[in-house]
């Protein structure tokens, strides 16, 4: 596969977690087809919700795994987040509730630290990452109380679980929905699916949305999102997917994959109607 013969397709943007890993162990085939996307010349960004982890540590790991990948590659919600604060909430303070250490891609941000978080200082903004043991009945009621008085409340998704090496675990977007009622707030989501967020990794390849394709698999957050931005949506079946959600979901992929594995076939196949 050569970049000319891939007909339309000049762009792809992937999701990580249950496309080319689980666990961080490698799904079988994605790593070929990785280095199948490379061989053609095809620029490509790691898209992910992904909040455990830094660009850096993600890039690491996923190299270490066999994925000819950099930090380069990778656009986190994390570093979107950050992004989204420095311009909207300049020189706030921040209380970030998440499970894993992501501080050097909020950069630019003002954390209040815990100790300081239980305390009646001011808090102008409250954070929400991804979901752990961070988020006990202490934390929540915490940031409950913040909301209250007035603190905006921004997430880096509202994704309701993921999948683990153990089954699905729940996520943010669970604590969330609970938060935004009980405090009577809406939440500024930065990640997916968020329009800000696919503008960003767009604006990272310098693509166009119509010569992007967004592979992913969740039904509403990456495809279905990504296709009211323009982009071409395919879901795969591996990682989080459930048929009942696919049958229930608020549209219809446009295209729809057993795994990652069966990627490059498909831009074949796109390029061969191309031509």
């Amino acid at each position: 596969m050569e970049l000319e013969q891939v007909g339309g397709i000049r762009a792809v943007l992937i999701d990580i977690d249950g496309v080319l890993t689980v666990s961080w162990d490698p799904l079988p085939g994605a790593v070929a087809a990785m280095e199948r996307l490379r061989a053609a010349g095809l620029p490509l960004a790691l898209v992910t919700n992904t909040t455990s982890r830094t660009r850096a540590s993600i890039a690491a790991r996923l190299a270490d795994a066999g994925f000819p990948v950099t930090a380069d590659d990778i656009l986190t919600a994390p570093a979107v987040t950050a992004a989204h604060l420095r311009e909207h909430h300049p020189g706030a303070r921040c209380l970030l509730l998440n499970a894993g250490e992501i501080r050097d891609d909020l950069r630019g941000v003002t954390l209040v630290d815990e100790p300081e978080a239980d305390s009646d200082q001011e808090v102008d903004v409250v954070v929400l990452g991804g979901a752990g043991d961070e988020f006990g009945y202490a934390a929540l009621n915490r940031v409950f109380r913040h909301l209250q008085r007035g603190a905006a409340l921004v997430a880096m998704h509202r994704n309701l679980y993921w999948r683990t090496a153990d089954g699905l675990d729940l996520d943010t977007g669970a604590f969330l929905l609970g938060l935004e009622r009980a405090a009577r707030v809406e939440a500024t989501v930065t990640g997916k699916p968020s329009e800000a967020f696919f503008t960003a990794a767009l604006a990272h390849l310098g693509a166009e949305p119509s010569a992007t394709l967004m592979i992913g698999d969740d039904i509403e957050s990456d495809v279905l999102a990504a296709q009211r931005s323009g982009i071409t949506g395919v879901l795969v079946k591996t990682g989080k997917y459930l048929p009942e959600t696919h049958r229930s979901a608020s549209g219809t992929p446009d295209h729809v994959l057993d795994s990652f594995a069966a990627l490059p076939h498909l831009i074949d196949h796109l390029a061969s109607n191309a031509n």
